[in-house]
């Protein structure tokens, strides 16, 4: 049996078509990008996302020497997020690079970790993926990025 999965997403090629809040959530990424400690691969990513009371929690890349010991600016945002604001639920997170004129997409390791805090908060997380140029894709749900993701349900908890 063959089945199709589908999502909607939505295109803007500029900062200037987003809404206030979300303009506002992409430059404070790209600000946070400009603070990224990134020695060894030179690429300055920055995350920021909003919570739902309005407050913003910013993150940037994280290098190590020991290159696997380093953390991409999604995480470092949202185990910010966690651990400051607990009983915030997170409603977008915006990323971006002052060093990319692509849009910057998230890795396998941060759709992992975004849809983890999705499922953990019952609510969808919009993410918003820009360009240093302005252009910007927006996904409703971090479930978009992962369609087939591995979560709590496929552990086999018990005895």
């Amino acid at each position: 049996m063959k089945q199709n999965n589908t999502f909607i997403y939505e295109t803007f090629s500029s900062l200037n078509e987003l809404e206030e809040s979300d303009r506002m959530l992409v430059e404070k990424a790209m600000e946070s990008s400009k603070r990224a400690y990134a020695p060894y691969s030179g690429f300055h990513v920055g995350a920021c996302l909003r919570l739902e009371d309005g407050s913003m929690v910013c993150g940037n890349n994280q290098e190590n020497a020991s290159y696997p010991q380093g953390l991409c600016a999604e995480r470092v945002a949202l185990f910010s997020a966690s651990a400051n604001h607990p009983d915030q639920t997170i409603t977008a997170l915006a990323l971006t690079s002052k060093d990319s004129a692509s849009l910057l997409s998230p890795c396998g390791a941060c759709r992992q970790v975004l849809l983890e805090y999705e499922q953990k908060q019952g609510q969808p997380i919009r993410v918003l993926m820009a360009s240093a140029s302005g252009k910007v894709l927006v996904v409703q749900s971090a479930q978009n990025l992962l369609p087939f993701c591995f979560s709590k349900e496929n552990l086999n908890t018990e005895q």
